[in-house]
């Protein structure tokens, strides 16, 4: 009976994960079409950062090889997959450290966030949300004491985002006597993926677009008070996850429970790691879900009759999200674009993707100017070129471009677009002109020249479309 009951509650958790995503499977986020962009590179045969300029760690782009890098409902299916595999995973280390009861409360905890969560955030198969399953299995071999493997957990997480740098010392306060093991399993993967990124020749593009590229991003905050900027979205942060907090206090204030001081330490740390880059966007914080999820599910099962005031807490994201869920799954029932700010950009990108794929000829080259890669995921055409978008072009950081002209990176984006200018794409998608016209392509005296045999074929309510002229 019990197995049944497990059976029907992961079927039950699955299902839910899944719907909750197809809901979207007419939509492109940007943070997903970016890995999706790589991984039609790499199907193309470019090699991963020789050929192709990829600012996040390998594996946030090769996991996409597993669907074809395909969007849509393949995209969906794999996301739903993930997680439900991050709640079995939840399951077991909540199941080892206190019981069953805590397992069906922190996998049910869990399930519900990666739903009613921001989004932008939870639907998005990026390397915050991908780091979830490694750094709970990490955290969880480093409970049974497995050191080797804890690490090699962790160092996979380091493989997906460079935070898993931290789950590795989360791991080693859960097993202090496993730490040179732990470092062994660490080092395993990551040789691995070096000695293959150096037979690839790509070792030490990998760290310029990864590290000397993610100091320059890490340093350049958007925010004049990053530290006031970050205290007011963890609060915030806390108050829509207010289940999570409330249950995690109950249990950490609680003298004498299990893992009480390892579980505080999982949770610093991971909050520790919100603040790397001191921009705090709420897909950093699935870092700290899990452990929020299991202390709060050990803290909810020690509360009584109290626990309803944490039950109720889960209204303020049921009722935020909830509808929004109703009304893309009409849309897509109907066929309809949604209708919704979030999505705007992306879906204008996937416009002018639309309109390059209808008039591309077999063999034509892309470029995007901005960052659209959702016009990639649609084209799925070849770049012309190892840029996917225009931050190592001009020097602007993405999250600031659409308003500032403020160039992080000067001589390293002048010998960029000197690169750029020895190559010849038939298509150029104008994605950042129309909305900060300072960074318009044809602004760049370097690349006026160059850009000059091109001509407008289309535009889209944020995009201009170029072809190249024979």
């Amino acid at each position: 009976m019990r197995k049944r009951a497990r059976l029907a509650w992961g079927m039950a958790l699955f299902g839910a994960l899944l719907a909750a995503r197809l809901c979207h499977v007419r939509l492109v986020w940007t943070e997903e079409a970016y890995p999706a962009a790589a991984a039609i590179q790499m199907l193309a045969g470019k090699t991963l950062y020789r050929d192709i300029w990829y600012d996040k760690p390998p594996l946030a782009a090769v996991v996409y090889l597993a669907w074809g890098a395909h969007t849509g409902l393949w995209l969906r299916v794999a996301g739903a997959v993930y997680l439900a595999l991050t709640c079995w995973l939840v399951w077991k280390l909540a199941r080892d450290v206190w019981g069953e009861r805590e397992a069906w409360t922190a996998t049910g905890l869990l399930a519900f966030f990666f739903v009613f969560d921001i989004p932008a955030a939870v639907t998005v198969l990026g390397p915050d949300l991908l780091m979830t399953a490694p750094q709970v299995l990490a955290v969880w071999l480093a409970w049974r004491k497995k050191a080797f493997w804890s690490g090699a957990a962790a160092g996979v997480a380091f493989l997906v985002n460079t935070k898993g740098l931290l789950v590795l010392v989360v791991c080693a306060v859960f097993d202090p006597r496993g730490v040179a093991a732990m470092a062994l399993g660490f080092a395993a993967p990551n040789a691995v993926a070096a000695a293959v990124l150096a037979g690839e020749g790509a070792l030490a593009a990998y760290w310029d677009q990864v590290w000397r590229w993610g100091f320059i991003y890490a340093r350049d905050t958007p925010f004049a008070h990053p530290l006031r900027e970050g205290l007011r979205r963890t609060l915030d942060w806390a108050g829509f996850h207010a289940a999570l907090v409330i249950g995690a206090a109950a249990y950490l204030g609680r003298r004498g429970e299990t893992a009480r001081e390892k579980m505080a330490w999982w949770l610093g740390v991971s909050l520790a790691g919100v603040a790397g880059g001191w921009r705090f966007f709420p897909r950093y914080y699935f870092q700290a879900l899990p452990a929020a999820v299991v202390a709060g599910a050990r803290g909810l099962s020690r509360m009584g009759r109290w626990r309803w005031l944490a039950v109720a807490a889960l209204a303020v994201p049921l009722v935020r999200f909830g509808p929004r869920y109703a009304m893309l799954a009409s849309d897509a029932l109907h066929g309809r674009a949604p209708d919704w700010s979030d999505v705007k950009l992306s879906q204008d990108a996937v416009d002018a993707g639309e309109i390059v794929k209808k008039a591309a000829r077999p063999g034509d080259t892309l470029l995007v100017w901005g960052y659209r890669p959702e016009v990639f995921a649609v084209t799925r055409m070849k770049a012309a070129s190892r840029f996917l978008d225009s931050q190592p072009l001009t020097g602007v950081i993405a999250d600031r471009h659409l308003t500032s002209t403020k160039n992080s990176a000067p001589e390293w984006a002048a010998a960029n677009r000197k690169e750029l200018a020895g190559a010849a794409p038939a298509w150029i998608v104008d994605g950042l002109g129309p909305l900060n016209p300072a960074l318009a392509i044809g602004r760049f005296e370097d690349l006026r020249e160059w850009f000059s045999h091109y001509r407008e074929v289309g535009r889209t309510g944020a995009a201009v479309i170029y072809r190249r002229e024979k």
